[in-house]
């Protein structure tokens, strides 16, 4: 098994599923300077030429919610219900709500203050980011208050919509993302940080030949 991944939100859960799964596989981090993930050989593995990718054996999958519900199938791990079709609906319900809702909210902030300074493209824009607080703000509310009396998202138990939900704003403190009203979500956060898994999600990176390309 390999998986593809940069040092961002989605490859993020997945590294940290495989992780906190104990799944052997083999990481390659992709090249972006490079352009590593714009390459033909790439493309032809993921043509959304963007990360993670997972490649097992005939099996190429994208986007990290159904390449983690594969890792949980072939783990035998209930954090994807695969034998539970109520509780496989009550964690697609938090995985949608996280894209169509939570990721988009969130993203702005991530975006100005963590990819601008990894690539250099200058201070974040504080302008752009007084008009994200009203949808922060809004869907913070949403699972701060479901998170009430709760420790995790979904199943009452730690699942991939825990992990898909975490990863947008696990970063939020260096992000300022105006979490101060949301103490259910501050402390959700803080609890997944004791997992070693979540808190180290990252490969090990070793020198790579000058010539390497996606296999």
């Amino acid at each position: 098994m390999k998986i593809y991944w940069i040092k961002a939100q989605a490859p993020l859960r997945v590294l940290a599923l495989v992780k906190h799964l104990g799944i052997e596989a083999e990481f390659k981090e992709a090249d972006l300077m490079a352009g590593e993930l714009k390459s033909p050989a790439y493309a032809r593995i993921n043509p959304n030429m963007k990360v993670p990718t997972l490649v097992d054996g005939d099996i190429v999958l994208w986007e990290a919610s159904a390449i983690m519900a594969y890792l949980c199938i072939k783990a035998g791990s209930d954090m994807w219900p695969a034998h539970n079709p109520a509780e496989q609906v009550e964690v697609l319900r938090w995985l949608s709500w996280n894209d169509c809702h939570w990721a988009p909210a969130v993203a702005p902030f991530y975006f100005e203050h963590v990819v601008k300074s990894t690539f250099g493209m200058g201070p974040p824009d504080t302008e752009s980011l007084a008009s994200a607080v009203r949808d922060f703000v809004r869907f913070a509310k949403v699972l701060d208050t479901h998170l009430a009396g709760r420790a995790h998202v979904a199943c009452g138990r730690l699942t991939i919509a825990d992990f898909q939900l975490a990863s947008m704003a696990t970063y939020w403190r260096v992000s300022n993302m105006p979490l101060e009203n949301s103490p259910n979500i501050v402390r959700w956060i803080d609890g997944l940080m004791t997992l070693p898994a979540w808190s180290n999600p990252w490969p090990e990176v070793h020198a790579r030949p000058a010539d390497a390309t996606p296999s």
